[in-house]
């Protein structure tokens, strides 16, 4: 499910909506540290995504805290300067976000791509998967499900892209292993709506 083709596709939404992996730089200053290690860290994601320890949805809620980071460096810069209190909090965010980065390249139980080939491909399921991911993203922004909630989901997320890979493995996907997995995901997909549903957690 971590094709090249959906690694490309999202690294290209995110650039569209702003969310670039270079800092946006005031000029006239510079922190070269900080942005190399956040062009380290971009780069981490990509290899992330490439290699199935990173779902979508958990690389694009990074390169939304990636994109936080930027801001706050512009604004911290638009008097031309940084004060070491605003470098340190920089270093802070970048520190905290590399170690997540890390935590997950360091999971174990990811999702090895599949060798791509025409004749085993599921577009349908892997558009339906990167919807629902978009969806918890959404869930948590607007405080609808949890952290706890998320991480739950995006754990179910990597079981249904390791099943997938298990069937592509002999280059053909079966009609019965493509209902098995378009039952996984409507089951996870109802249990994202409900959650959406539930006003508990809702901003105020």
């Amino acid at each position: 499910m971590k094709s090249k083709f959906f690694t490309t596709s999202l690294l290209a939404s995110a650039l569209f909506l702003g969310l670039s992996f270079g800092p946006a730089m005031a000029q006239g200053t510079s922190t070269p540290a900080i942005d190399r290690a956040q062009q380290a860290i971009s780069a981490r994601i990509q290899q992330g995504m490439a290699s199935g320890h990173i779902t979508p949805s958990e690389a694009r809620e990074l390169l939304r805290r990636d994109h936080e980071i930027d801001l706050r460096e512009s604004r911290f810069k638009a008097n031309g300067t940084a004060t070491p209190q605003e470098r340190q909090q920089l270093r802070a965010d970048v520190d905290r976000l590399g170690n997540e980065v890390e935590r997950l390249m360091m999971n174990r139980d990811y999702v090895q791509p599949p060798v791509q080939n025409p004749a085993g491909t599921t577009p349908g399921i892997d558009n339906r998967q990167l919807a629902i991911g978009a969806r918890i993203d959404e869930g948590v922004r607007a405080g609808r499900i949890t952290q706890r909630e998320a991480r739950r989901l995006q754990s179910r997320e990597r079981d249904i892209a390791r099943h997938e890979t298990a069937f592509k493995r002999d280059g053909v996907v079966t009609p019965q292993e493509r209902r098995q997995l378009r039952d996984e995901l409507a089951r996870l997909n109802a249990d994202v709506d409900r959650m959406m549903r539930n006003h508990r957690n809702s901003p105020r």
